[in-house]
């Protein structure tokens, strides 16, 4: 299994920050490739795409102002066959790029993810009181993941602030 690109380039609106690709995203060379992650109907039911894009258009959402990594590049069939060294290194790997890049917000695509890098256990949905990076706003939003419990309709609602805080960071 081999590690999928990241889409990324300085002073983006946003960078989403999975755990790790899939199996699927590693054979297409494609985040959010398994059919069963619902990644882009949120985004675009959200509000944040004009249209519900395909894993194989991730490139794309760079002319949107939106990059796509995760805090460990291994793919693996699920979040807990990541080791703790992958988390760690990851981690440390994640905060370069984001202080290399800059982006304005910086959208963690579940709160394990958010738990790894940030090293905090109690972590509300949405905008963090303050980020790990000085500079960014850290988010926290629901894994996109088929596996979620959560209803549909809780998960966009969550993903629906982002647009409103990049509207807001862009008045100032």
């Amino acid at each position: 299994m081999k590690p999928i690109p990241d889409h990324l380039r300085k002073n983006l609106d946003i960078v989403f920050v999975g755990f790790n690709p899939s199996i699927r995203s590693s054979e297409t060379g494609h985040h959010y490739a398994n059919p069963n992650n619902r990644f882009w109907k949120i985004l675009h039911d959200a509000g944040i795409t004009p249209r519900k894009y395909e894993s194989s258009e991730d490139h794309n959402l760079l002319e949107l102002g939106y990059g796509m990594t995760n805090i460990v590049s291994r793919p693996t069939k699920a979040a807990d066959e990541i080791t703790k060294d992958e988390y760690l290194q990851g981690k440390l790997e994640l905060r370069k790029k984001i202080e290399e890049y800059r982006p304005k917000l910086v959208c963690f695509v579940g709160k394990g993810v958010y738990q790894q890098y940030s090293e905090k256990k109690e972590i509300p949905w949405g905008k963090q009181d303050e980020s790990v990076v000085a500079g960014t706003i850290d988010f926290v939003a629901p894994s996109s993941s088929g596996l979620v419990r959560m209803k549909m309709d809780e998960i966009v609602e969550i993903y629906s602030q982002l647009p409103k805080w990049i509207d807001q960071l862009k008045t100032k």
